[in-house]
């Protein structure tokens, strides 16, 4: 049996290499138009920012290491420029040399990948404009500083790859300015949760331009100006353009392959596209969304990873199946640290799904213990199921475990409700007796027992402020006069009990803490007097990141100042 595989990276060497070990007389040829055929690029902007100081580090692995552990012939530097089903072979351009031959098949994989976001705005090529995907990109970024010594940086684009640049390029000392068009960073987050992302960002000096369209480029005084909609052009020293990538996916559009979403590759469960022998995976194909079963496009290593041991199997005779990516993701923001599974409240509401929220702020081990630091949680789940679909954490150590632990969660079909009985380790460094995970699944068991009853954000621009609810903030007096929200009169939780005839009856009492635990213990007691009571979601600490962000945003005058 002879596979030939188009690109090398995740996908691709990764099924070469279980072909290999499920068939030791496959004749597997690899072509790979960089001269790299397996390297880390979630590695490439901390080579930039000088973390990874040696670009060697970032190759895996090797034509001549492959060659020697695998007999695996992986070509560098060879463009597969059409594939031909009908006689099962593929043209091939040899980059170095120009040599134009074609390679016959029994069995092809695609793993082109995807490229780099390139809209057709004025000014795209101009030479001190940047896009950031392969090695070769990273090398000529890390040369022009080099050479340069830039004091000003400009990133489109939001996502993981420009905070991952952001912030080794605010490490070398240049100042960096993130604009992109829609309002907030990181679009696996709610906005509320971007919030404290961009708080972060910002404590470390990148500007953000939030809700900005760019519409061109023009060099101009040695530099670059990014030319904004409606809005003075931001002026920098160089440009990286990190708006996204789109499926590479020239070849399967010209040799008929069906395609889906964006020009990706359609593909069964088994990776095998709409042509016989033919099998896709990685950035250029379109999967399921693992918790709505819609049809999605997950640019993630891990997928691609799997998908390609998935397609090798099926390749050599096997029967294994893809069951859809969750988007399950880490990235380190500075000092922080934020990760996210499954999805969240907003493509819920997308997906048609009626959905709700905890939101709670646990230590990341046993609050006595030194050294424990405050983690942000949301978890989302299905209003009439309690079926678990997704979480969002931000925060510092302890955050990966605790999204991995949510992740399997999901992934084991278990309900937002069964965390409260997962069984996590403990002990006073790592964790607390309740762990945040179980914590969540408390909190959510508690709303199915209708022992919790919530209000959210969203919630508190509708509320009448015409006496026919009352608003109670159950701080500290000292927390109160730090900052409140209008109209929430002040009764310390451990008074309300004397102070109970303060509160009137016979109305909604709509109830806010720091954090929500606090105001949690006040609801109780007030149901005990027979209140109708209702516990905001997150606490004053969430609502006051979030507004003051949304005011940073829109660039308003009274940011901080009481709503």
């Amino acid at each position: 049996m002879k596979v030939v595989i188009v690109g090398g990276v995740a996908g691709g060497a990764t099924a070469a290499a279980r072909i290999r070990r499920l068939d030791e007389h496959a004749d597997i040829v690899v072509f790979e138009r960089s001269g790299f055929v397996s390297y880390a690029n979630c590695g490439l902007p901390y080579y930039i920012g000088g973390i990874i100081d040696d670009a060697a580090e970032l190759t895996l692995q090797t034509p001549e290491s492959f060659f020697s552990r695998f007999r695996v012939d992986m070509r560098v530097r060879h463009e597969v420029t059409a594939i031909h089903p009908d006689r099962k072979t593929v043209s091939v351009t040899d980059l170095e040399s120009g040599e134009v031959f074609e390679e016959s098949y029994d069995k092809l994989l695609l793993s082109p990948g995807a490229q780099p976001a390139q809209p057709r705005l004025p000014g795209i090529g101009i030479p001190k404009l940047f896009t950031l995907r392969t090695v070769e990109d990273t090398l000529r970024i890390k040369a022009y500083i080099a050479s340069n010594q830039p004091k000003t940086a400009v990133l489109a684009g939001g996502g993981f790859i420009s905070l991952e640049l952001a912030e080794n390029l605010r490490g070398l000392g240049i100042a960096v300015t993130i604009v992109q068009r829609p309002k907030q960073l990181m679009n696996p987050f709610d906005p509320d949760m971007a919030a404290l992302i961009h708080a972060e960002v910002r404590r470390h000096g990148v500007q953000l331009a939030l809700g900005h369209t760019v519409e061109g480029f023009a060099e101009r005084d040695g530099g670059v100006d990014v030319l904004l909609k409606d809005e003075t052009p931001l002026h920098a020293d160089m440009v990286v353009l990190a708006i996204g990538v789109t499926p590479d996916t020239h070849l399967a559009q010209d040799a008929g392959l069906a395609l889906g979403l964006k020009g990706s590759i359609m593909v069964n469960d088994r990776m095998e596209t709409s042509v016989p022998d033919i099998y896709a995976v990685g950035d250029a194909v379109q999967v399921k969304q693992f918790v709505t079963g819609q049809d999605a496009l997950i640019s993630l290593a891990g997928p691609a990873n799997k998908q390609g041991r998935i397609a090798a199997d099926n390749i050599c005779g096997g029967n294994s199946r893809y069951q859809g990516s969750q988007g399950s993701s880490v990235i380190q923001v500075f000092d922080l640290t934020a990760a996210a599974t499954g999805i969240n409240l907003t493509n819920a509401g997308k997906a048609g799904i009626d959905a709700d929220q905890v939101v709670l702020s646990p230590m990341s081990h046993a609050g006595y213990y030194p050294g424990g630091k405050l983690m942000t949680m949301k978890v989302v789940f299905e209003k009439r199921t309690f079926r678990l679909l997704g979480a969002q954490i931000i925060g510092y150590e302890g955050v990966d475990k605790r999204i991995d632990v949510l992740a399997t969660a999901i992934r084991a079909g278990l309900s937002a409700i069964d965390l409260k009985e997962l069984d996590l380790a403990y002990a006073p460094p790592y964790s607390s007796a309740k762990d945040p995970v179980n914590m969540a699944g408390f909190m959510i068991d508690n709303i199915a027992q209708d022992i919790l009853k919530q209000f959210h954000l969203a919630d508190l621009v509708s509320l009448p402020r015409d006496g026919s609810i009352t608003l109670l903030d159950t701080r500290t007096v000292s927390e109160y006069s730090q900052g409140h929200i209008d109209g929430f009169i002040n009764i310390p939780v451990d008074e309300l009990r004397e102070r109970i005839r303060e509160v009137p009856s016979g109305k909604p009492v709509y109830v806010i803490c720091q954090s929500g635990l606090r105001s949690y213990i006040a609801c109780r007691i007030l149901t005990g007097y027979g209140f109708d009571c209702y516990n905001f979601s997150g606490g004053y600490r969430f609502y006051d990141a979030v507004t003051n962000d949304r005011c940073l945003i829109a660039h308003a005058a009274d940011c901080g100042k009481d709503q």
